[in-house]
């Protein structure tokens, strides 16, 4: 039987049918087509959710000090550490760091005790690293922490602009429904705005490549542009807003010329006239904005200078238009709702009044309420880093990777007095300084409700029984609140109990002055409630059907019912390249990995496409920086410096490089992009500057590269530079160094070949540095290892094949001496299709051999293309340029 669910990774909110198989312990996992945020697809991530399951790697047991010790133990110990620090120390010694990972109710729970019961708003979220500044300039614009928009009207629209979104590879299935709308009907524009050339402009019809940091200048321009040319909706703005004045004048001030604009964000003046144009000329846009606008030290005037140019024409809360922020996380706005965020309460209360505190505090019956805002995410650590917060309890989020300056991180958690670390994983580089590490229930484990980027609840249900010792961080959270002497607010027996209670809070003292209100589902039933379909809020009322889009009636959340125009002066980012650092970094995701790896990085599926961390700069850039395609390089700030390979994909505009956020210590020796990132933020929604920090990029100067695939993970490597991924029955590890070229007996001890009677196969060339060997067990290879004083060593796609065989030929032997296959055929590529293993040479070959055309037809003969569409863009490349 399959079991309704919904996917844990992007904001999306997927829909997923897991059917567990009782007989092989194995879950096959589908989209699920009655879902109505991906009807039925998923992307690679999303589809590989099966092979990141099972107990491998988990963290199953409670451990003090690195000691297994019993959850009673655990506990007792984490409350009594919380309870004499706040005696000693205050509230405000103690913060909770959370994550958008946390379902809604392990969300609400922690708030609760956090602001209700310790007394402290010092709970804040990885959240804060992705979608803040939407949260302020939605409550800056209207009132409320409000989306407008939904997913249908991506459909319905006739302009749709990404900006600061590689759709294609961050939100795939969202991407896939702007794809099919737009084959549908071709008179839809897409327009991307990204200082990158990504996949996602491979459907838009007007690409700007503007410079980072400036979309201010941007839609200021546009602002002043609309208004000049007569496209202001004056009704509207009379009747439904208030500021204009103010935010034209800055407006016209900063980007009111039309050449000043197109110099401050580095475009031709004809790129701006084209999609300043587009806009006016059509009703129905959708402005769609993601971490290239909220992840910035002007994040929050970003998201306004985009939200004023909807309201200067009226295009907002009518079906095709609106602003729409697309978060990164699964339950990025379920922890919106709940107060996640030190700076605000539940239900999207207000923390700073008073009357809104007191409507909490006697709601939840606690002994005390947070009378101010607590410390956002990045001053947070600083203060665990001071010794201000003596006691963190991080929960479903490694920060020791993902946060700015994150070597400073690391610094912090050794000064801390009580570290705990409450998660399904055991390797991480967080927990690594935890002195209590608690095991968390993992999806498939975990019960509970998320919300998506359109406002959706969805179920995300349990089909597996808890492993180990985990239990869910609800469980945990009242536990921990329990030992502290708060019986009476955590006395919860499932989540559905949670929900409710929830529910309930959205609704009182409400009647529709707030937009988040969920009173419609207070009484559900434990039945109901198990069954509940996704739906969007509001939902007011029992029985109500939820509410696709909001604002359509004009009227706003704020105290006079409008919208407010917010004046948007632009200014430069904080720290700006020169002669030492002239380059500007940003970071970001890839296709097939999600943050910090710990789930993805359990999936062979997704570990072929961009095996390695890698540095993406202009091909000019990297003739100056004395690197090469291919090479090793190191990249440097004031903050930090990491090692990865060069990649001049054509991409990066020059003065820029490009690098993936998902390395971390247990998988790179120097590939975490977080320590190099400036720890500036937006000085309203504290949300980090990640895509903005000056760098330089230098040789990182090695004799030899080499690789080992191993069935059985290296108990160690003796490598200057070192990455590991996992294969589909291998460890691949990528490795080089310095000094005299590693020989038979290095190769013989990593792969514990050291008995002179095994099956073992050697070639080496001393003049050319090149070393090949391969153990051989029961005439199947156990693992291989290639090495040489350069760069282009032997296909790892084409050694994959040889894992899969149950007998080593004859022919196999020869072609690993040889360091290549006897037959081109057997060697299928670098991974293009995820989903369904595709190489390039195998789409090669087809495309050749039986002329296809169209991606259409390769995904007839091969399937490639099929599932999530990540890799059309490159299926096309490769339509375009094999003969």
């Amino acid at each position: 039987m399959s079991i309704r669910t919904t996917c844990p990774y992007c904001g999306v909110g997927c829909g997923v049918l897991a059917r567990p198989d009782a007989t092989t312990g194995t879950v096959s996992i589908a989209g699920d087509p009655a879902h109505p945020a991906n009807r039925g697809r998923l992307c690679s991530k999303g589809s590989a959710l099966g092979q990141t399951l099972g107990t491998d790697g988990r963290l199953l047991y409670p451990q003090i000090d690195g000691q297994r010790v019993s959850m009673e133990t655990a506990l007792n110990h984490v409350a009594a550490g919380f309870r004499r620090i706040v005696d000693q120390h205050g509230p405000d010694s103690v913060a909770l760091y959370v994550s958008g990972q946390l379902l809604t109710e392990d969300y609400y729970v922690a708030n609760k005790l956090m602001k209700g019961f310790i007394g402290s708003a010092n709970i804040d979220t990885n959240s804060r690293l992705c979608m803040s500044s939407a949260v302020s300039g939605h409550k800056r614009a209207f009132g409320e922490d409000i989306v407008p928009v939904c997913y249908d009207d991506l459909e319905l629209a006739d302009l749709i602009v990404l900006v600061g979104s590689n759709t294609a590879w961050c939100h795939p299935v969202l991407f896939q429904r702007i794809s099919q709308a737009k084959q549908q009907r071709p008179e839809l524009k897409i327009v991307v705005i990204d200082p990158r050339r990504t996949v996602t402009c491979e459907i838009a019809d007007l690409h700007l490549p503007v410079r980072g940091g400036s979309d201010v200048w941007l839609f200021n321009g546009l602002l002043a542009y609309l208004q000049q040319h007569g496209h202001a909706a004056m009704d509207f703005i009379k009747n439904h807003t208030d500021g204009l004045d103010e935010a034209l004048e800055v407006a016209l001030d900063s980007a009111g010329d039309l050449q000043s604009v197109a110099d401050a964000c580095g475009i031709d003046t004809d790129l701006l006239l084209e999609f300043y144009g587009l806009f006016a000329s059509r009703t129905r846009v959708i402005t769609a904005f993601s971490m290239g606008v909220n992840q910035s030290s002007a994040g929050t005037d970003k998201v306004n200078s985009i939200v004023n140019c909807h309201l200067l024409t009226g295009r907002i809360g009518q079906p095709g238009m609106g602003p729409f922020s697309v978060t990164g996380q699964p339950n990025a706005m379920g922890g919106r709702e709940v107060g996640g965020l030190a700076n605000m309460l539940a239900a999207h209360l207000e923390l700073e009044d008073a009357g809104h505190r007191n409507l909490v505090q006697g709601f939840w019956r606690s002994p005390r309420i947070a009378e101010r805002g607590g410390l956002k995410a990045v001053e947070l650590f600083d203060a665990i880093h001071d010794g201000t917060v003596k006691a963190v309890w991080i929960m479903a989020t490694n920060p020791v990777v993902s946060l700015p300056d994150a070597d400073k991180i690391k610094a912090a958690l050794r000064r801390c007095e009580l570290v705990v670390v409450s998660d399904c994983f055991q390797a991480t580089d967080t927990n690594a300084f935890a002195h209590v590490l608690l095991p968390a229930a993992g999806w498939g484990e975990k019960d509970g409700t998320v919300t998506n980027s359109e406002r959706r609840i969805s179920r995300q249900r349990a089909f597996h029984s808890l492993s180990g010792e985990a239990r869910p961080d609800w469980w945990l959270i009242c536990e921990v609140a329990r030992r502290l002497g708060f019986n009476t607010g955590f006395n919860y027996d499932n989540a559905h109990e949670i929900f409710v209670e929830h529910a309930a809070l959205s609704a009182l003292d409400n009647d529709g002055e707030r937009a988040f209100d969920i009173g419609g589902l207070a009484e559900l039933k434990a039945s109901e409630y198990d069954a509940l379909d996704p739906i969007q809020w509001p939902v007011p009322h029992r029985g109500h059907p939820g509410t696709p889009r909001l604002l359509e009636s004009g009227r706003f959340y704020r105290s006079n019912g409008k919208a407010r125009f917010v004046p948007t002066p632009p200014r430069a980012p904080v720290h700006a390249p020169d002669a030492t650092f002239p380059y500007v970094l940003n970071t970001g995701r890839i296709r097939d990995q999600w943050h910090t790896m710990t789930r993805t990085g359990r999936a062979p599926q997704l570990a072929s496409h961009l095996p390695e961390p890698f540095i993406d700069m202009h091909a000019q850039d990297a003739l100056l920086s004395a690197v090469s395609d291919g090479q090793l390089a190191r990249v440097e700030t004031r903050w930090g410096v990491m090692v990865a390979r060069v990649k001049t994909s054509g991409e990066v505009a020059r003065g820029s490089v490009f690098v993936p956020i998902h390395w971390n210590d247990s998988c790179a020796s120097d590939g975490r992009v977080g320590a190099l990132v400036n720890p500036i933020v937006d000085p309203i929604s504290g949300e980090p500057e990640f895509k903005h920090t000056p760098a330089r990029v230098t040789p990182f100067a090695v004799n030899w590269h080499g690789f080992v695939l191993a069935r059985t993970p290296l108990a160690s490597l003796d490598a200057t530079w070192w990455t590991a991924i996992r294969g589909a029955r291998f460890m691949r590890y990528e490795f080089a160094g310095r000094g005299p070229s590693p020989n038979s007996e290095w190769a013989r001890r990593a792969l514990q070949a050291t008995n002179a009677d095994v099956d073992w196969l050697e070639y080496s060339d001393g003049a050319t540095g090149v070393f090949r060997g391969a153990l051989l067990i029961d005439e199947r290879i156990a693992g291989c290892v290639f090495i040489s004083s350069r760069t282009d060593l032997p296909s790892r796609a084409w050694l994959s094949t040889l894992f899969a065989k149950k007998r080593i030929s004859d022919a196999d032997r020869a072609s690993l001496l040889n360091g290549g296959p006897t037959a081109a055929a057997e060697d299928p590529g670098p991974l293009v299709c995820s989903c369904f293993g595709v190489g390039r040479n195998t789409l090669c070959a087809a495309i050749a051999r039986a002329g296809l055309k169209t991606p259409q037809e390769v995904g007839q003969k091969l399937k490639a293309g099929t599932n999530c569409g990540s890799c059309l863009p490159e299926i096309r490349q490769l339509l375009a340029t094999t003969v």
